[in-house]
């Protein structure tokens, strides 16, 4: 799948995942919603590491011209 293929399920809460990837990065997630100190905090990426937790994401090119989501 590509990107704009795996977009519009990001945006109804899928966890998604690159087969490039090397196993270390578990998927990707789309956040919003939130506020933050009462004021609402702008949609974001998260991705799952499998050592530290959570951590922001942001698709590089790469990942974007990728068809292997």
């Amino acid at each position: 799948m590509t990107f704009e293929e795996v977009l519009p399920q990001l945006k109804k809460g899928a966890k998604i995942i690159r087969k490039g990837w090397s196993g270390f990065e578990l998927y990707v997630t789309l956040v919003e919603g939130e506020v933050f100190d009462g004021s609402p905090v702008t949609p974001y990426f998260l991705i799952k590491t499998s050592d530290e937790g959570f951590s922001s994401f942001e698709p590089t090119v790469c990942d974007i011209s990728a068809d292997d989501c």
